[in-house]
């Protein structure tokens, strides 16, 4: 469901401190003095990634969301202020390039993607071959992509388009219950599936 239109989110989202508008000026530099850089696309409400910014505050988490609506309310619904390690994209995927070096993230996180059914949509996918070799370029050498869903069809196809990337499968859940000893942390969506019992599909890639 689309989030209603929010007038003031433009100007907010332009004076925001953490919003970055820019993010090409930071292309090459992202790492600073940060153990990881993480980047969470289609980042939504942001509470995944916040929580996983203040529980590892030596990493550095970049949000990506394309809904200026979303995006605004999820910086203002939180207190990021504090979080040294954590910026916001307000963008789509499509110019991901352009804002990273090559090799420069070390995870990928794809949380909930919006699985675009029909088969006329295929390229809109975060897993199709129109982001994926992309994606896999910005990856460090044994950098990660992680990714979640509760579709099961979006679930298959991924599986399968991941086999012809030079990449290995190092976690694989068809009912997948969050573990407080993994560097993980719950989205929105994930608490309410497991509220609802409903099975959340779960898979981790490692470049090679």
């Amino acid at each position: 469901m689309r989030m209603r239109n929010k007038p003031w989110a433009n100007d907010f989202l332009n004076q925001h401190p953490k919003a970055t508008t820019n993010p090409i000026d930071l292309k090459g530099s992202w790492k600073a003095s940060y153990s990881k850089v993480i980047l969470e696309i289609g980042s939504g409400k942001g509470g995944y990634l916040f929580d996983l910014a203040t529980l590892h505050q030596n990493q550095r988490y970049i949000a990506l969301e394309k809904d200026r609506n979303v995006s605004a309310t999820a910086l203002r619904h939180h207190d990021v202020l504090g979080l040294e390690n954590l910026l916001w994209i307000n963008n789509g995927a499509e110019s991901i390039q352009t804002w990273f070096e090559k090799g420069e993230l070390d995870e990928i996180h794809l949380n909930f993607s919006d699985p675009w059914p029909k088969k006329h949509h295929e390229k809109r996918r975060l897993t199709s071959k129109t982001f994926m070799p992309i994606f896999i370029d910005l990856l460090r050498p044994e950098g990660l992509i992680k990714f979640k869903t509760d579709n099961q069809k979006l679930f298959e196809y991924t599986i399968l388009q991941m086999q012809v990337y030079p990449l290995e499968m190092t976690f694989f859940s068809v009912n997948y219950i969050h573990s407080l000893e993994e560097e993980d942390a719950y989205t929105e969506y994930e608490m309410k599936f497991n509220a609802l019992n409903q099975p959340i599909y779960r898979a981790v890639w490692r470049k090679k």
